[in-house]
């Protein structure tokens, strides 16, 4: 019976007409990710990754591509009949995610992904008169050294170019030095490749080998302290960012702790914002905060905002309010006043932390320190930055500085001022504006992102028999997570209030199945 409803669905399916396949690639984002290729009975037969996926799918069905391609590129073509793509965040995830892909379905397409094979080494032939560092897919058996494998391509070949400028050592190509290098100032360190022999020259290998290896301790000691001072000339170019933006905003400081709020509303489904938290004009992911706006019914960026900086900042006056001494002269000062006084007052203060302190008064509160920032960034214009600063002054907190960045024209809005402000696109000020606004647009989306998967996760449940929308929230709540859920026993499953033995064995069956 099974083999006759085999024949049938292959004959049904010879049967069907190839779909076109270039409409459906202008549905593919230009975004990376890996991209599978079916045949006419849907069997994956082709997994490949791509920085851009539309341009790399696209490409496949192009006429020119398929009359200049290989023989095992034409068949592939041929039986593809459906793709499909999955988009991640970077390059480097696109390759761990092709080999699983390629591990799971094991196309016939495709050359065997074992576990290090698609990486970068480095190999290095030492039989050889004048050995060369040389890229390679294949880690074999012929006696050369190799080195890795690596998972960043970019970051391993700015590696050999500082092997080459600080050891001297050959790369690529093969044999004795050619004319050309030789010649090259590249290769003149410690001593001119001209007038070195190959046994002088496999001394440089072998300390190359060593700094490869994380052997060459003095090699490691220097680049440590070359990135020492510079770090210490960023820190004073960030310090001197922060300084410009003080004397383009007309501020008495330079605002050292910044923190600008972004709304992410893709979906009605799901409307949430970030806080991302600068110091000294360099992230402070300590103090990343992020909000699932409660109060706010559909698309409104305004009430949202409203929502996300009145929660931000009661918040640190509640907790300033909670750790004060004198919780009653806190209550009828002004709020702003009152932070203040708290800080004058506090036992433990951070040195030189400006006047907008909230300060612990013990080591527990000193790990939760807060404090009320120099400066507020709200994503938008005129209108995000009047429901922010409405909800500032219901608070008490007026006299912080606050401003709007609205994207389009990269314009400056301030409270009470007609016209927004414009900086030069080449200023260090607005740069640093655009790098917090940049960093809180993509907290905000990043878990806009993760909701959306969990929703996704979580509606597998809808197809399991017997679990209504009332089990689906007890076990969700009880679990946490479809995942959680999966590695459950039948037993913790059972546990669960409105869920029996028998429910609780077809839940357990029904997800290790899917």
């Amino acid at each position: 019976m099974l083999v006759l409803t085999y024949i049938c669905r292959r004959v049904a399916a010879s049967k069907k007409e190839k779909p076109d396949l270039q409409k459906k690639v202008h549905e593919v984002p230009h975004k990376p990710g890996v991209y599978l290729m079916r045949d006419r009975f849907n069997r994956v037969i082709y997994v490949g990754k791509a920085r851009d996926l539309r341009k790399r799918v696209s490409s496949y069905f192009l006429p020119s591509k398929l009359a200049q391609a290989d023989l095992k590129t034409r068949a592939m073509l041929d039986a593809t009949w459906d793709f499909e793509t999955h988009t991640v965040r970077s390059d480097a995830e696109s390759v761990l995610f092709e080999g699983k892909l390629i591990k799971e379905y094991r196309p016939r397409y495709n050359i065997s992904f074992r576990d290090d094979k698609r990486f970068l080494v480095v190999r290095v032939d030492l039989s050889e008169e004048w050995p060369r560092f040389r890229l390679a897919r294949f880690k074999k058996d012929d006696g050369s050294r190799y080195f890795g494998p690596y998972a960043h391509a970019g970051a391993l070949r700015q590696t050999l170019n500082f092997m080459r400028k600080r050891f001297g050592v050959l790369t690529f190509g093969r044999g004795a030095p050619t004319e050309r290098e030789l010649k090259s100032s590249t290769y003149q360190v410690p001593v001119r490749l001209s007038e070195t022999s190959a046994e002088q020259y496999r001394e440089r290998v072998a300390q190359a080998c060593e700094f490869l290896e994380g052997k060459s301790r003095e090699m490691i000691t220097a680049l440590e302290e070359q990135m020492r001072t510079a770090a210490e000339k960023m820190d004073f170019e960030k310090m001197a960012d922060v300084q410009a933006l003080a004397d383009a905003l007309h501020l008495s400081d330079a605002p050292r702790v910044m923190e600008c709020f972004d709304i992410s509303n893709i979906s009605t489904t799901h409307v949430v914002a970030s806080m991302v938290c600068f110091r000294d004009g360099v992230p402070d992911k300590n103090n990343y905060r992020r909000y699932r706006v409660r109060t706010v019914k559909g698309q409104d960026d305004f009430a949202s905002m409203a929502e996300v900086v009145r929660r931000r900042y009661s918040r640190i006056l509640l907790e300033a309010r909670a750790a004060d001494s004198d919780a009653a002269e806190f209550s009828q000062e002004n709020a702003f006043e009152a932070v203040a006084r708290y800080r004058a007052t506090a036992s433990v203060a951070e040195p030189e932390a400006g006047k907008r302190d909230a300060c612990p008064t013990n080591e527990k509160q000193a790990q939760s320190y807060v404090r009320l920032p120099d400066l507020i960034i709200v994503d938008g214009g005129k209108g995000q930055l009047s429901s922010a600063c409405r909800e500032l002054q219901r608070l008490g907190l007026h006299e912080l500085p606050i401003i709007g960045l609205a994207k389009e024209h990269e314009e400056i809005y301030r409270p009470g001022r007609a016209l927004p402000l414009r900086l030069p696109m080449d200023s260090p000020a607005l740069r640093l504006l655009q790098r917090i606004r940049d960093e809180a647009h993509r907290f905000a989306n990043a878990y806009h992102q993760l909701l959306m998967k969990k929703r996704v996760e979580e509606s597998i449940l809808d197809d399991c028999p017997g679990v209504s929308q009332n089990r689906k929230s007890l076990l969700l709540q009880r679990f946490g997570s479809v995942n959680r859920l999966r590695k459950a026993t039948i037993d913790e499953i059972a546990a669960t209030e409105g869920i029996g033995r028998k429910l609780a064995e077809d839940v357990h069956l029904f997800l290790q199945r899917h």
